[in-house]
């Protein structure tokens, strides 16, 4: 492979990291596509949800393109890996999709966190400078707006509130998140 003709302080150990975290993204992605589709079943029928979650995968796919175009950018070398299969199938409820997707996030904010610690340790600044920027505080923003679907949810409850929430509550959030992507 040939040797890159921008590349200046990026060590190759953040080089293979963010590899590994654009397939974290991907899977992100992957699992919320499988959300989606769960509350598009005639079975299930949540439209809400699966716009949301819908939504949600297109925004993770867009932080893998995003790690991508940075690699590229700093001259490293982009090698994608198997996208692992989601744990589950079947997501029984809203509830225990947000839980799940809450839990997936605050594991993704983690693996940045100690990306970010990896950049510091290897000083690049312009490393720390773009996960802080462009994804780091995505990360808040998603941690905090899933406890608050779960908070909200856990008082309207199951049955018809999760309907009722679905029709409300999904709807809006759905056109915030298509306005800021």
């Amino acid at each position: 492979m040939p040797d890159s003709k921008v590349r200046q302080n990026y060590h190759e150990e953040c080089e293979s990291r963010i590899n590994k975290h654009i397939n974290r993204e991907m899977y992100a992605s992957y699992v919320y596509l499988s959300m989606a589709y769960y509350f598009d079943r005639d079975d299930v029928a949540l439209p809400g949800f699966s716009e949301h979650f819908r939504n949600q995968s297109l925004e993770e796919m867009g932080h893998a393109e995003k790690l991508m175009k940075y690699q590229n950018q700093r001259g490293g070398r982009i090698l994608l890996t198997d996208i692992d299969k989601p744990e589950l199938d079947d997501w029984k409820n809203s509830m225990e999709a947000l839980k799940a997707a809450l839990a997936l996030e605050m594991a993704v904010n983690k693996e940045l966190l100690d990306l970010r610690q990896l950049a510091l340790d290897h000083n690049d600044p312009q490393m720390c400078d773009f996960l802080d920027s462009g994804l780091l505080r995505k990360q808040l923003e998603e941690i905090k707006e899933l406890g608050d679907f779960i908070t909200n949810l856990e008082r309207v409850g199951q049955g018809l509130g999760e309907y009722m929430y679905d029709k409300k509550k999904c709807t809006v959030k759905t056109y915030q998140s298509n306005k800021s992507f």
